[in-house]
């Protein structure tokens, strides 16, 4: 994945831009704005959204807001809301627009509806320590986005670690109540990484800058920093004894999660059934392909021998190289125009971000020519030898997570995201948008005719069967009574996941809820893929079709959809 998850669905805001009128919604009178009024608008929006989320813009490319973090006190996290609020308010007050103004008000509407539910509806800040990992306190763009000389990125993390005291106080405070265990081991695990990253890691990667007051002054920012994050890690683990299981939005609230945040309106009864329908689909495809690749093996037997395939070097080395194979594969096969020169780069994820097995760090559409980090999580070293030894991922299983990070996924979206004409396109790129295309991606290069062995089929059918489970397991967490343990034993039993992964995608199901939209948004692509392909050459079609959805930036596939079809209305259709 993308390292956005919450980055995206928990981005916070702060209040103090004097552009904006402070008085209640019900006061603020709307003359019928222009159609001129809506770039001005839009751009005062996200000049002040910018100003009201320093790490978002930063993210982004905005430097000039480098060091900055969000006040998460309940004075902005109230300011959050009121500006959520005022900004539909005015945004649907513009009912004049026609088409790129618009796609591109509705795609901006949608945006900030699921920003308010995960505020608001979710209270995400008060029930789940993931609201805070992905929303500022990760200072890798410091160090590895090399967007200005090491001494101005230095600068720059020394106000970053200056500032962390003091959001770690409001994060304590807002989490001071019983949390689900899962949460706690998830922000045990985030905020002991972080501690051990700003006293360790980023004096290191300053090293090299010979200035001795700077690196006095980033020494003396870095250890009340890592103290002030490892005692919220402590304060956190000691609430283990009172941590409980209630995880669960419950269906209504996880209904509206989908409809806000992803313009998905259908009964979980019809969401679950179209997810066990893809489950059988892809476990019918596995066993036909076993019976070539292992004949009269059991399924987990079949996949064992797929993952004895062990990448040459390691993960890392073996991505390194994987990554031109599928460059050339897609430019042979002229599945969809590439943009732009820029390169994706492999490492080693670092110790406070390994609840994924894999992850690409992509720069935001202000940066210009920089590369991309894809992040290979190795296993974690509190497992037994067998357990950690099958969290090392075949070679033909790499391959599609390749797939999914880089070439055609993650990374080729991205370099269309950053050139979209709509700035808010290149700005928001949405979860089942991303995910989705990542995940279509690796079914769509195996029917493109990637390699064309079995073992490497079972790759990309592995990969489907985990998003199957996860897309399952959302649904049955949150809205159907499943316990975390259920969710462990489906994702090994039915989706045949090694007992580490499974063990971590159970958990992540829990503080995770909008994980289902792996599965969810690739459904959606290929579905209008076939639609839109039938009257447009079908196969011969692909390339124009790839190139027209990613022209829009990351919207709710359903406005895509719509825009694409010339439908009257947004329609989630599988």
């Amino acid at each position: 994945m993308r390292n956005f998850g919450f980055l995206l669905g928990s981005l916070a805001l702060i209040a103090g831009c004097s552009e904006e009128p402070s008085s209640p919604i019900a006061n603020t009178a709307l003359v019928q704005p222009s159609r001129a009024d809506w770039d001005s608008f839009r751009d005062a929006t996200l000049r002040r959204w910018f100003e009201l989320d320093p790490g978002f813009a930063v993210y982004q490319g905005r430097h000039q807001y480098d060091g900055r973090l969000p006040d998460w006190s309940e004075e902005g996290l109230e300011a959050q809301g009121e500006f959520y609020k005022q900004t539909l308010h005015k945004a649907r007050g513009y009912k004049a627009l026609t088409g790129a103004q618009a796609f591109e008000r509705d795609y901006l509407v949608k945006v900030v509806e699921g920003k308010l539910f995960w505020l608001e509806d979710a209270d995400q800040p008060h029930r789940n320590p993931a609201y805070y990992v992905g929303a500022g306190l990760d200072p890798n763009v410091y160090v590895a986005r090399e967007y200005a000389d090491a001494a101005t990125r230095m600068r720059a993390m020394t106000a970053f670690l200056r500032a962390i005291p003091q959001v770690t106080a409001q994060i304590r405070a807002n989490l001071d109540q019983p949390l689900p265990a899962s949460y706690v081991e998830y922000g045990v695990a985030a905020f002991g990484g972080f501690a051990d990253y700003y006293g360790e890691e980023a004096l290191a990667a300053f090293a090299d800058v010979e200035d001795p007051a700077m690196q006095r002054e980033l020494k003396r920012a870095a250890a009340p920093a890592a103290t002030a994050m490892r005692q919220l890690r402590d304060w956190l683990g000691a609430k283990r004894d009172s941590a409980t299981q209630d995880f669960a939005m419950g269906p209504e609230r996880f209904a509206r999660m989908l409809k806000a945040t992803e313009a998905v309106d259908l009964p979980i009864e019809d969401l679950a059934r179209i997810g066990q329908a893809d489950l059988r689909r892809n476990q019918q495809i596995l066993r036909a392909e076993c019976a070539k690749f292992a004949p009269g093996a059991p399924i987990a037997d079949c996949l064992a021998k797929v993952n004895a395939i062990k990448p040459e070097g390691g993960p890392v080395a073996a991505a390194r190289a994987q990554i031109p194979e599928l460059r050339e594969f897609v430019v042979a096969q002229d599945l969809v125009s590439i943009p732009g020169t820029e390169q994706a780069m492999v490492r080693e994820s670092p110790p406070y971000n390994r609840q994924n097995s894999a992850y690409i760090d992509i720069p935001g559409p202000y940066e210009l020519g920089l590369p991309s980090i894809y992040y290979i999580s190795p296993p974690d070293p509190a497992w037994s030898p067998q357990v950690q030894a099958a969290y090392i991922p075949g070679e033909p299983d790499l391959l599609f997570t390749t797939v999914h990070e880089v070439w055609p996924g993650h990374f080729l979206q991205f370099l269309h995201a950053n050139r979209v004409e709509s700035i808010v396109g290149r700005l928001f790129v949405g979860y089942a948008n991303a995910e989705g295309w990542a995940h279509y991606a690796e079914e769509m290069m195996w029917e493109a005719g990637l390699r064309g062995d079995p073992a490497t089929h079972i790759g990309q059918l592995s990969n489907a069967l985990l998003r199957n489970c996860r897309y399952l397991s959302a649904i049955g967490l949150h809205a159907q009574g499943m316990t975390q343990a259920q969710s462990q034993a489906m994702f090994q039993e039915q989706c045949y996941q090694d007992e580490g992964n499974a063990r971590q995608q159970a958990a992540r199901g829990t503080y995770d809820p909008a994980y289902l939209n792996y599965t969810l948004g690739k459904l959606m692509i290929r579905k209008l893929r076939a639609d839109w392909t039938a009257s447009r050459g079908g196969r011969r079609g692909w390339k124009a079709f790839h190139d027209a959805f990613l022209s829009y930036g990351g919207p709710p596939i359903p406005l895509v959809r719509q825009a694409m079809l010339e439908e009257d209305e947004p329609r989630a259709v599988f």
